[in-house]
């Protein structure tokens, strides 16, 4: 099986997970699934203990809240990975007091996890990994009130955009429906749209 990079893209509770999962297991394959989320609240508790009871018992859970890529140079070929979620790892990233802060001009921290995620990539390719990219779509929303929260809107929707470009197949999730958008997008690019 040679690499593959998807990502699949959504809003919140939009069925991207659900999605992402099934195509995972689709594969045939084990899989490893490579989680995010720090837990740091009971919120945030039952929503990682939804999603551990979804998976199926053959896959093996990874918690990571930073180093994706590391994770990801350590496993063999062909393995089929699924990071849930990009955003949250960005999340930890930008939150990561040992970063230096956005905003105000200051494009260290959003360089940083640019490259990183463009690292995420290149490794999985490197490594001829089948990799399924989950990450929200946070800019169809209301401008943030707090110039954190915009910084962390802002490097989202770069980083996705990087992502998309990346990706050999890009999901938009929609209440639960997939729409497969690079094929849709590879048309119109054609024809100068």
């Amino acid at each position: 099986m040679l690499s593959e990079i998807v990502l699949v893209i959504g809003g919140t509770r939009s069925g991207k997970s659900r999605f992402a999962e099934k195509l995972a297991a689709r594969s045939g394959k084990n899989v490893v699934y490579l989680a995010t989320a720090g837990i740091h609240d009971d919120e945030m508790a039952q929503r990682v203990k939804e999603h551990r009871l979804r998976r199926p018992e053959a896959w093996r859970t990874v918690e990571e809240t930073h180093n994706l890529t590391g994770v990801l140079s350590t496993l063999p070929p062909g393995t089929v990975v699924l990071i849930d979620c990009i955003t949250l790892w960005m999340s930890n990233l930008l939150l990561d007091e040992n970063m230096p802060r956005p905003g105000a001009g200051g494009l260290e921290k959003e360089n940083h996890i640019t490259t990183e995620a463009r690292e995420i990539v290149h490794v999985a390719r490197d490594k001829n990994l089948h990799l399924i990219m989950v990450s929200n779509e946070v800019g169809c929303g209301l401008v943030p009130e707090y110039e954190l929260g915009r910084s962390y809107r802002d490097i989202a929707g770069r980083v996705n955009q990087l992502l998309a470009e990346l990706a050999d197949r890009v999901f938009y999730i929609v209440a639960g429906l997939p729409l497969e958008l690079k094929s849709m997008a590879s048309g119109g690019a054609q024809r100068g749209v």
